[in-house]
């Protein structure tokens, strides 16, 4: 269980401190905006609670079907990646979400969730 929980605590800064790097050079490079209506720190939090239950999630069924699962880190992370992308889709069509932004999260999206299940394989994957 050490190891589940060290997974959380990894995926979870993967997926919380790569999409600031990409968004930041997203404001540099195309001029992203940080959302309107909200303090920097309320968006900083909200972002880290989405992110705890995605970190959570993510590790916790991979560790539930490590029998299936284990050596297939790009299947599952491909998986993941495809809910995530067509969710940013969807938030483009729905909210107050641009194109830029939700480009900035397929970015992400295509470097962490590979990046997260390979060590989620290579910590809690059947050896």
């Amino acid at each position: 269980m050490d190891k589940v929980i060290l997974g959380i605590v990894l995926v979870l800064a993967i997926n919380y401190i790569l999409p600031f790097l990409v968004y930041g050079l997203g404001s540099v490079v195309t001029g992203l905006k940080t959302p309107s209506g909200v303090s920097p720190a309320q968006f900083l939090l909200s972002v880290l609670v989405a992110k705890t239950g995605t970190a959570i999630a993510f590790v916790l069924i991979f560790y539930l079907a490590r029998s299936s699962l284990s050596g297939q880190w790009l299947l599952y992370a491909s998986i993941w990646w495809l809910m995530f992308v067509i969710g940013e889709i969807g938030q483009v069509i729905g909210h107050n979400y641009s194109w830029k932004e939700a480009v900035a999260g397929v970015i992400s999206e295509t470097v962490y969730f590979p990046l997260s299940a390979c060590l989620i394989d290579w910590l809690i994957g059947m050896k």
